[in-house]
């Protein structure tokens, strides 16, 4: 990771095929860690097979291990995401975690449900730090 997050507040976006990796004290402009799914490219899923949880959990656990070993280091986490039901890619990665890394589960502040392929970095950014200083969630 290009940004250090030991103890660190981090902000993690979690997509289907796609994470993105803030600490929170990142400079304006600073590019995230990125996290790719490990999808095998023999394997054809169509869309609605993804949606109704009929496809291979490997590559989704492998891709899931990644983000947690990324995250391991971090102090706090506010995990982002969009999707209902089968299809929200943070509620799965939060299952894994309490499953597989209870440690990291723990260090979980909060989710943010937002429309996250409508919403450029910046904005992504702007509503974690937005969710942050409602009085609610601070220290």
């Amino acid at each position: 990771m290009s940004e250090d997050i030991t103890n660190r507040l981090v902000v993690a976006v979690i997509e289907r095929n796609e994470t993105k990796i803030w600490p929170t004290n990142a400079a304006k402009g600073t590019k995230p860690e990125v996290i790719h799914s490990l999808v095998p490219r023999n394997i054809h899923v169509r869309e609605a097979q993804h949606h109704t949880g009929h496809e291979s959990d490997n590559a989704s656990k492998a891709y899931y291990e990644e983000i947690s070993k990324t995250l391991e280091p971090a102090g706090e986490i506010l995990l982002v995401g969009h999707g209902h039901g089968k299809s929200n890619s943070v509620l799965k990665f939060i299952q894994h975690l309490e499953r597989h890394h209870a440690n990291i589960a723990h260090k979980v502040v909060g989710s943010l449900d937002i429309n996250v392929p409508a919403m450029t970095d910046g904005e992504l950014l702007a509503a974690a730090r937005a969710w942050f200083d409602e009085p609610i969630h601070q220290r």
